[in-house]
């Protein structure tokens, strides 16, 4: 490295009786590693006779990691390779309260312009990845249903039962809207009380409205957006109990629509990367004031 850590007693004398001096002192002639000095910068230059321990790294603050020790379920709405096995994700699952699809291919902004359309399953998956991100700098643990790492789903009652499995804190189901144009902005849906079946949505619905509401506010804040001006009475959230990921939820859940792919104003936004991380910021925030109290 360009920078001597020798002392001007050092370099002034003998080359071997320098080096005699270098070997005993521990900060001395580069003996610090590379890792250490690119975390510190480059060592206190030694004197002849002393050496100048490390300064121990800071420790983190109370507030640097605030999820550590819970675990988080991230949910990517549906599934690149979906369309590619409609027979297996049209097959019917138990809901509790009936039968619904397994899953379905989502929605996707319009093509135009010589522009492909862009995918839900695309966007939930790249949002998503954003989301883990963040949570895991903040000391989360974070579980997936999945990664684009298999043909098609899982089926919603298969995700659902991942979140269960991993006694998780929260599960945020992310998702687009597909929607009318000129229905613009985002919301979250929440479970009302089922119980019907293998469905007991009794003990979550409080806890899982809180996780709701909180998500709503970040999410505002951090994308800039407006709740949803065609459902939600401007709440932001909906209130459903026709979703099976949720109806058979024993852990807090909610699904956030980011934004309604079929408007071109929203559509704008959802297919913007720099809009996206915001988006995966306001979803993060809100987790984090929901388990914080």
């Amino acid at each position: 490295m360009p920078y001597d850590h020798r002392s001007p007693v050092t370099r002034r004398l003998p080359a071997a009786l320098a080096a005699l001096l270098c070997s005993a002192a521990l900060a001395g002639c580069g003996a610090s590693s590379e890792a250490a000095q690119g975390a510190r910068g480059p060592a206190p230059a030694a004197t002849a006779t002393t050496t100048t321990p490390a300064a121990p790294a800071p420790s983190p603050t109370p507030d640097a990691q605030p999820l550590a020790g819970r675990t988080i379920v991230v949910d990517p709405g549906h599934n690149p390779g979906n369309f590619r096995h409609t027979r297996e994700i049209n097959q019917k699952v138990d809901i509790g309260t009936g039968l619904k699809e397994c899953d379905t291919t989502g929605t996707s902004t319009n093509a135009s312009g010589g522009k492909a359309a862009y995918t839900e399953a695309a966007f939930t998956l790249d949002v998503s990845h954003r989301l883990r991100d963040l949570l895991e700098a903040r000391g989360a643990t974070v579980v997936l249903t999945h990664d684009a790492d298999r043909p098609y789903g899982p089926c919603i009652d298969e995700r659902a039962r991942t979140g269960n499995g991993a006694e998780a804190d929260a599960v945020v189901s992310v998702h687009a809207d597909g929607s009318a144009q000129g229905n613009r902005g985002f919301h979250v849906i929440v479970p009302t009380k089922v119980k019907k079946g293998s469905a007991d949505t009794g003990p979550i619905v409080a806890p899982s409205r809180t996780l709701g509401e909180r998500i709503a506010a970040a999410f505002g804040r951090a994308t800039g957006t407006a709740p949803a001006n065609y459902l939600g009475d401007g709440t932001g959230l909906d209130v459903r109990s026709d979703l099976g990921g949720l109806n058979l939820s024993t852990v807090p859940k909610v699904f956030v629509e980011c934004g309604n792919m079929r408007d071109p104003k929203d559509a704008a936004l959802l297919t913007s990367g720099a809009w996206r991380q915001k988006a995966a910021q306001g979803i993060a925030d809100g987790i984090v004031t929901y388990l914080q109290g």
